[in-house]
């Protein structure tokens, strides 16, 4: 959950493998690789110059056949291994379930994408045209709300790290500046600017339709029906419960040295229905394949949401983006301390989740890139080796 856009996405469009969601060129499908080529890619993670990624965890999957692997180290300076299943916050990809509980409303009738923020929650959002955000607009960040983030964070880090945010407290701190409500960035649906604002909203709406938290709405529909007991959303606890890796974040010294400060426990309350959620690799690959497969949405919803009708790679709660092998679906998610990606082939029968624990200033970014392309395009080769043409923290 970050003030600006974190994910695969932020990487691979530093990157000419990419275009536009569109028609892609089909790549026939490859036997899973050996094992040992898969600990490779991911120990380049930990690789990465004099010290890249301080550990990384991973899961690949084709069909039925599955690898699972980590590198590196659960602390940094450690001799512990990075744990294979272990847990870790994997920020924004919460917005997808998020926006798979709102889709399930909507396919129960009890909720609708046209339906403006204003009809569930009136007042909430004062300024003028606001009164036009729409669910709709809310899902794809179309709705031109300002980020809440911005004056709470030192680049990734929150300013109080322990404190418990409310919902409304983050709402009131994107809409108004002192006594003065601050204008939209746009009006509603006419542009798109990523925004967690935007999902803090629609927790509250769930809330209101359902009389029952996010939280509770996710564990009730999606987390116990598919057995996913390794992901939790935490709410103001600060703990990461489990095995797991411990997550770094760079605070600079008086003489301007920057100094790596354990940042595993803190409260993300801060990011809510955003960016909350803890999970583990098995997990993730397990709710993206049930939710393309058509387990948790009907014919409907699942259409809206992996459809790009923005115009700039969004679904409804879904990064988008075309590989050379074809379209991934998917989120990426930054929290302090711990980057991940989670991206999948439409019919979800290829996939790959990712989470490293980085420190220092090289970017695992790319070998990142390089693992999920290896991942969702198995048989596509690159000409020369990647090459990105800017940097993407």
């Amino acid at each position: 959950m970050r003030g600006s856009r974190f994910g695969a996405l932020a990487l691979l469009t530093a990157c000419a493998l990419v275009t536009a969601v569109g028609g892609a060129v089909a790549a026939p499908p490859t036997p899973v690789p050996d094992p040992t080529a898969w600990q490779a890619a991911l120990d380049r993670l930990t690789a990465t110059g004099a010290v890249g990624a301080v550990g990384a965890v991973a899961e690949v999957r084709e069909g039925d056949a599955v690898w699972r692997g980590s590198s590196g180290t659960s602390r940094l300076n450690g001799r512990q291994a990075a744990p294979v299943d272990g847990r870790f916050r994997a920020g924004s990809v919460t917005k997808t379930f998020t926006a798979t509980v709102v889709l399930q409303l909507v396919g129960e009738g009890r909720l609708r994408l046209s339906d403006t923020a204003e009809r569930w929650l009136p007042g909430l959002v004062p300024a003028p045209g606001c009164d036009k955000i729409t669910v709709r607009d809310l899902l794809q960040h179309a709705s031109g709300l300002p980020e809440y983030t911005d004056g709470l964070l030192d680049g990734d880090t929150p300013r109080d790290r322990f404190r418990t945010w409310t919902p409304a407290e983050l709402v009131r701190l994107a809409v108004k500046d002192g006594d003065h409500d601050r204008p939209l960035l746009f009006p509603p649906g006419t542009d798109h600017h990523y925004s967690n604002t935007d999902y803090i909203v629609l927790g509250m709406i769930i809330e209101k339709v359902t009389g029952r938290s996010y939280s509770t709405e996710i564990d009730q529909r999606i987390l116990r029906p598919l057995g996913l007991r390794d992901t939790r959303l935490p709410g103001s606890s600060p703990f990461i419960t489990g095995p797991h890796s411990h997550g770094y974040e760079p605070v600079k010294k008086g003489d301007g040295t920057l100094v790596p400060v354990d940042y595993t426990t803190v409260n993300m309350s801060i990011a809510g229905a955003a960016g909350e959620l803890i999970s583990t690799t098995a997990d993730l690959d397990h709710f993206f394949r049930t939710l393309l497969s058509g387990g948790l949405l009907r014919p409907a919803e699942l259409r809206e949401m992996t459809t790009d009708t923005s115009g700039a790679g969004w679904g409804l709660g879904l990064e988008m983006a075309r590989l050379p092998c074809g379209t991934i679906v998917g989120h990426g998610g930054g929290t302090p301390g711990y980057r991940t990606i989670s991206f999948h082939t439409l019919d979800g029968t290829r996939q790959v989740t990712l989470d490293w624990t980085d420190w220092g200033t090289d970017d695992a970014g790319p070998a990142a890139l390089a693992l999920m392309t290896a991942a969702l395009c198995p048989s596509w080769q690159p000409a020369r080796p990647y090459a990105p043409r800017s940097a993407t923290r």
